[in-house]
Formats: C-alpha cells, sequence, structure tokens
C-alpha cells in the first residue's frame, strides 16, 4: 500500500453556503462581498458563483465593478460566523474517515492516508461530504503536498485528479514557474534573470547556482519544488492563523498624515486586542498601504520581545508606517500582527 496525500478544495465556498442557505438561488449568478449593496463605493467580491465567474466577476474586483459586469447577479453580506460553522461541519466529516486530516483555511484540507486506491477515497470523501454538508468538491490527489494542491487545480470544480513525480514534468514542465505553489511573481522575476521561467528549466537548474542566488536554504528547496517535491508532512491539528489582520477601505482618499497614524494606530489596537484573549502573543507587525492609484506596499518589522500590549504593536505599527514615502492620497490601509503558536 502506497502514502498518499489528498487536498480537498470545497467548491465555491462562500457562495455554496449561501445558496444552501437560500435554495432558491440555485443556478443563479451569486456574489457575496462586504455589506452586499455594489451601490456602495470601495467594497469588494469575496467570492463569486461559477455562474457570476462567467460573466468575468472574480474575487477582489469592486462589487460595483461585479454588477456592472453581471446586473442579474444576487448581491449578498459576507457572513463570517455561517461560514466558519460550515467549515467546521466539513472537518468533522472528514475526520469520520481513518485518515490524518490538515485543516487549511475555511475550504480546504490536506488528508493522509495510506491506501491502494487514493481516487476510491476521494470518490467516497466527496460523496460523504456531500450528502452531510451538501458542499461539493474538487479533490486533487499526490504524493507530495505539492502535487496534490496543483492536481486540485486539474479537478475543479467537482472532480478527481492525480499529479506524481512520474507525471509532473509532463503534465507541469512547459507551465511558468508561477504555477508552482509557493513561488510567487518576485520569486520568479529573480529566477528570470538567471533564465529560467519554465517549471521544467527549474527541475534542472543546477542547484549550486541556486544557492548562490537564493541562499543555500532556499535555492535548493526551490530546485526540489520544480521537480513536484514537498517533505512536509500531514499533521492532523486544526488550522491554526499564525497571523491576524484588520484592514479598511475609506470611502474619501486620506491625505492628512494625523489621520493616517490615527487609523493605523486603531487597527493595531483592535487586531491585538482580537488575539489576547487567545493567549497568543504578537512576533511582528506590518502594514498595508494601499494609494488612490492601487499601488499597494505592505512593509513589516520585528517586535523587540513578543508582546500583548496593543499601545506597543500599536506603536510599532507606526515606526513601520513612517517607511512609506505618503506621497500620494491613501485609499485603503492595513495592519497584520505575526503571532507566536498558541500555549501547548
Amino acid at each position: 500500500m502506497g502514502d498518499w496525500i489528498l487536498h480537498v478544495d470545497l467548491d465555491q465556498f462562500l457562495a455554496a453556503v449561501e445558496i444552501l442557505r437560500h435554495p432558491e438561488l440555485a443556478g443563479r449568478p451569486v456574489v457575496v462581498g462586504g455589506d452586499g449593496d455594489p451601490s456602495r463605493p470601495r467594497q469588494v467580491v469575496a467570492t463569486a458563483s461559477y455562474e457570476a465567474r462567467a460573466f468575468g466577476v472574480r474575487s477582489g474586483i469592486p462589487l460595483g465593478l461585479a454588477a456592472r459586469r453581471c446586473p442579474d447577479a444576487v448581491f449578498l453580506a459576507s457572513d463570517r460566523p455561517a461560514y466558519e460553522a460550515a467549515s467546521a461541519g466539513v472537518m468533522v466529516t472528514l475526520r469520520s474517515f481513518p485518515v490524518v486530516v490538515e485543516e487549511f483555511g475555511w475550504d480546504e484540507a490536506f488528508v493522509g492516508v495510506r491506501t491502494d486506491e487514493p481516487e476510491t477515497l476521494a470518490s467516497a470523501l466527496k460523496a460523504r461530504l456531500l450528502a452531510e454538508t451538501g458542499l461539493t468538491c474538487a479533490v486533487g490527489i499526490g504524493e507530495t503536498k505539492l502535487q496534490a494542491k496543483t492536481a486540485t487545480g486539474f479537478a475543479k470544480p467537482g472532480g478527481i485528479a492525480r499529479l506524481t513525480r512520474r507525471t509532473w514534468i509532463e503534465t507541469m514542465g512547459d507551465r511558468p514557474v508561477t504555477a508552482i505553489w509557493g513561488i510567487g511573481e518576485r520569486t520568479a522575476m529573480r529566477l528570470a534573470d538567471i533564465g529560467i521561467r519554465k517549471v521544467v528549466e527549474l527541475a534542472a537548474a543546477d542547484h549550486h547556482e541556486l544557492a548562490q542566488r537564493f541562499g543555500p536554504t532556499i535555492g535548493p528547496h526551490l530546485k526540489v519544488l520544480g521537480l513536484g517535491g514537498d517533505d512536509s508532512p500531514v499533521v492532523d491539528e486544526p488550522h491554526v492563523p499564525r497571523s491576524r489582520s484588520r484592514e479598511v477601505t475609506f470611502e474619501r482618499d486620506l491625505t492628512v498624515r494625523t489621520e493616517i497614524d490615527e487609523h493605523v494606530a486603531r487597527l493595531a489596537t483592535e487586531v491585538t486586542e482580537s488575539v489576547i484573549a487567545e493567549g497568543r502573543r504578537v512576533t511582528h507587525a506590518a502594514v498595508k498601504v494601499r494609494t488612490a492609484t492601487f499601488f499597494t506596499r505592505t512593509k513589516i518589522t520585528k517586535l523587540a520581545e513578543p508582546t500583548t500590549d496593543p499601545a506597543e504593536v500599536a506603536r510599532t505599527a507606526l515606526t513601520v508606517l513612517d517607511r512609506f514615502e505618503l506621497t500620494r492620497p491613501v485609499r485603503l490601509l492595513g495592519v497584520r500582527v505575526m503571532l507566536e503558536p498558541p500555549p501547548a
């Protein structure tokens, strides 16, 4: 019997939860985000049903733009408690199988199992989830987390796909390196500087050259990713957020520095207070600034020592803000705090 990792990814999760609550919306374009009012400025789409996506509605676009692209869409406010409850039900169902389950956010989980028939298990997972929660999912199968999560992209929506070391290059080789989970645009640009643009080129790269370019740890790891490798195990623990954030988009762009300072301090205080009850301490503070031209930048710093003092986090966030050149009107501000692991 072989060791397999399955990646379970719920289809259009937020929209699907809303459709379960409002069955009359089945088959209609549904958009979830903000308070659900597309006439109000500066609210964005959290998720859209597949019917809405057919009109070009995507996560992250303004609700107003979504309404113009899909005038017949039904717009609904986000309801975090409902999504958390639905997610909890999904994880309970997955754990009813003799498998190891690692939660990966509301709508994803990795499942570790020893079996000769991973597709049979994937079908059983899908069937039980549908029967017990009413939700559908795609399942990716692989020998590593990277392979499984990548396979899910080929399985969406609602299907099953498998990627292995044997099929990795055949399937992924001609794709850009950004198709690899964990490689972003910045890393891709640095790889392009040394002539590596495709997955197959990364897989064939000299690990010494990568180590010189990216360091002795990250460089060789990038080559492993290029080969579809990933040695991180599936850990049977609930998903524990490593950070917490708050952000606000302003109806009127901010131009006065004192106003910007006040909002950053308030966000830092609020987000810190939200984690105190969990016994978590803040280790880093990050500030996100988006200007009226949609230029977005995030800067982060480490606190002198872990703390639960909101005032200290606010002071640190303001020192991070000082590193920005605030020469344009500010449209959005956010504060994110990185957290110590919870107490055992």
